[in-house]
C-alpha cells in the first residue's frame, strides 16, 4: 500500500487555524468556538480522549518524575564546602562533576529519547528513575575525584529523560490551547526542585551531616519508583494527521488502486490493569528499530534546519547557564568569611529564586495562553507560535527562568510539533552543553575578573539573549516557511508509517 501524494497541510507549519465562531468548518473537532489541535481520534484510548482526570494523574506522574530526579541532581549546592572538606575535593572539582552531569543528560537524550518515541514513555520512565537509585547510593560512599566523576556520568546517563521525556508527555495530552498551562506546570517543577533540593539540603546537613542529604535523595528515588510503577500510565499514540491538517484527506491506496479512508478505522480495546504496568507499548503506526535509530541523528540535524528551534534551545540553554553560575558560586562565596553562613543558611538563599521561579512559571502558562488566544482572535482566527513570545518581554528584564522555559519549549513544540520530540532532544543537547561549559569555566572566569565583573558580564548576556525574542516576533514565520518543506517531508514520512500499519490492523 503507498499513500497517497495528498497530504494536505497549510503554507507554513505551526500557523493554525485556532479559531471557528461560526463553525464553518463543522466536520472538524470543536470546543466552544476553539478548534482542537490535533484533531482527536474517535479511539477511547486516544489520550486526547481521556477524562480529565486521567489526564492529570498522567501529568502528575510526570512532574513527580520531574520533581524526584530535579532534587537528586542539585542537591548538593548548597553543601559543596563541608562536601569539599569531607572528600578532599576542591570546589572546582565539585562543581566539574555537576558539568558532566549536564553534559551526560543532554547527549544521551540521543539513546532514551528515540526508544521512548518508539516504544513508549512509562517504559522509559520506570527504567530510568531505577538506574538513578545506584549513583545516588554511591555517592556518600565514594573517594576521590575518580569515583566522584564516575559517579557523576552514571547519574546524568539515568537521569537525562527528565528535560525532554515530560515535555513530549504534555503534548500527547493537551491540545494547542491548552499546553501553555501545563508547559508552565513542568517548567515550574523543574525549576522549583532545582532550588527546593539545595534549601532541604541545608538543613538536612546541619542535622545529621551531608552523607544524610545523599541518603535522603536515595529514599526519595525509592519511594517515587514505586509510585511512578503503578500509576504511570502510557501516554504514546501514533496518529493520522499532524497538526493543522484536515483528517478528511486521510486515505491509502490498495494494491488494485482503489483509495481507502483510514481515519477512526483502528481503536484499541481497553487496557487490562495488568497491560497498563508493562514497561514496553507496541502500538501499530510505530516507528520500525532502523527509523527509531534515525531519529537520533535528525535531532542534531534539526539544529541546523530548523532555526526556530535552535533560536528556542539557544534561549533555554543561555538562561538556564545563569543559574549554573548561581549554583557553582553560592557555597563558595557565602560559606567564608565575611560571611560565614552555615550550610542551612546558604539553603535558605534559594528560596528567593525558588519563590520567584514559581510565580513566574504559573504566571506564564495562563498568561501565554490567553496572550496567544486573543492575539489569534485579532488575526481572524489564525494562531502564530509567535504570538506566545510576548510574556518574554518581561522576562528580558526580571531574567525569570520558570517563565523563559515554559514559553521557549511552549513554541517549539506551536513550531513543528510532529517532531517534538527530536526538537526537545536538540534543546537539551544544546543546552546541557552550554551548562557543562559553563560549569567547567566558572571558577577560572571569577579568578580572572572578578565575582562583580562576573556576575554584571552574566546579567547583560542575559539580558541581550532573552530580547532576542522581538527579532523572532519579526522574522519567526519567514524562519518557519523556510524550514516548512523538510518539516512536511518528515510529517508525510510518519503519518504514512500510521496510515498503512492502522490499514493492515484494521
Amino acid at each position: 500500500m503507498e499513500p497517497i501524494e495528498d497530504f494536505r497541510h497549510g503554507d507554513v507549519p505551526g500557523t493554525i487555524l485556532l479559531f471557528d465562531p461560526d463553525h464553518e468548518h463543522g466536520d472538524r473537532a470543536h470546543r466552544g468556538d476553539i478548534l482542537l489541535h490535533p484533531t482527536p481520534s474517535s479511539d477511547p484510548e486516544d489520550p486526547l480522549n481521556w477524562t480529565r482526570s486521567r489526564k492529570h494523574l498522567a501529568v502528575s506522574m510526570a512532574c513527580l518524575y520531574t520533581f524526584t530526579i530535579g532534587i537528586c541532581t542539585a542537591v548538593q549546592y548548597s553543601i559543596l564546602t563541608p562536601l569539599s572538606e569531607a572528600q578532599g575535593l576542591t570546589i572546582s572539582q565539585l562543581n566539574m562533576g555537576t558539568g558532566i552531569t549536564q553534559l551526560m543528560q543532554g547527549w544521551c537524550c540521543l539513546l532514551w529519547q528515540p526508544i521512548a518515541m518508539t516504544y513508549g514513555r512509562r517504559g522509559i520512565y520506570i527504567v530510568t528513575i531505577v538506574l538513578s537509585i545506584g549513583p545516588m547510593i554511591w555517592t556518600p560512599f565514594s573517594t576521590g575525584p575518580g569515583q566522584w566523576y564516575t559517579h557523576r556520568v552514571l547519574l546524568g546517563i539515568a537521569t537525562c529523560p527528565v528535560e525532554s521525556l515530560p515535555e513530549v508527555t504534555v503534548p500527547d495530552l493537551f491540545f494547542a490551547h491548552e499546553r501553555g498551562k501545563y508547559m508552565a506546570l513542568y517548567a515550574f517543577v523543574l525549576f522549583g526542585s532545582n532550588f527546593l533540593a539545595p534549601f532541604l539540603a541545608g538543613f538536612i546537613n546541619d542535622a545529621a551531616g551531608w552523607r544524610w542529604v545523599m541518603y535522603f535523595s536515595s529514599i526519595l528515588i525509592v519511594l517515587c519508583s514505586v509510585i511512578m510503577f503503578f500509576f504511570t500510565e502510557e501516554t504514546i499514540y501514533f496518529r493520522q494527521t499532524t497538526e493543522g491538517q484536515d483528517p478528511s484527506s486521510l486515505h491509502i491506496k490498495t494494491a488494485n488502486g482503489e483509495a481507502v479512508d483510514t481515519a477512526a478505522q483502528f481503536t484499541q480495546p481497553p487496557r487490562s490493569r495488568l497491560q497498563k504496568l508493562s514497561l514496553v507499548t507496541k502500538l501499530p503506526g510505530r516507528p520500525s528499530n532502523k527509523q527509531m535509530l534515525l531519529k537520533s541523528w535528525r535531532a542534531l540535524k534539526i539544529l541546523v534546519f530548523f532555526p526556530n528551534i535552535l533560536w528556542a534551545a539557544f534561549l533555554y540553554g543561555s538562561n538556564i547557564a545563569w543559574y549554573s553560575v548561581i549554583n557553582a558560586t553560592i557555597s563558595l562565596i557565602l560559606t567564608p568569611a565575611p560571611y560565614e553562613f552555615k550550610p542551612t543558611m546558604v539553603g535558605v538563599c534559594y528560596l528567593s529564586p525558588f519563590v520567584f521561579g514559581a510565580i513566574s512559571s504559573a504566571w506564564a502558562g495562563n498568561f501565554a495562553d490567553s496572550v496567544a488566544l486573543k492575539l489569534a482572535r485579532r488575526n481572524k482566527g489564525i494562531r502564530e507560535p509567535e504570538h506566545r513570545l510576548w510574556g518574554l518581554a518581561i522576562a528580558a528584564m526580571a531574567s525569570t527562568g520558570g517563565l523563559i522555559i515554559a514559553i521557549s519549549l511552549a513554541y517549539a513544540v506551536d513550531c513543528f510539533k510532529e517532531i517534538s520530540g527530536e526538537s526537545f532532544v536538540a534543546i537539551i543537547v544544546l543546552r546541557n552543553t552550554m551548562g557543562f561549559a559553563f560549569s567547567y569555566a566558572i571558577t577560572p572566569w571569577i579568578e580572572k575578573v572578578g565575582l562583580r565583573n562576573c556576575f554584571i558580564s552574566v546579567s547583560m548576556l542575559s539580558l541581550v539573549c532573552t530580547g532576542s525574542f522581538v527579532l523572532m516576533i519579526l522574522w519567526g514565520k519567514n524562519l518557519r516557511r523556510s524550514s516548512a518543506e523538510r518539516y512536511w517531508r518528515y510529517g508525510r514520512m510518519l503519518v504514512s508509517i500510521v496510515i498503512v500499519a492502522t490499514a493492515f490492523n484494521a
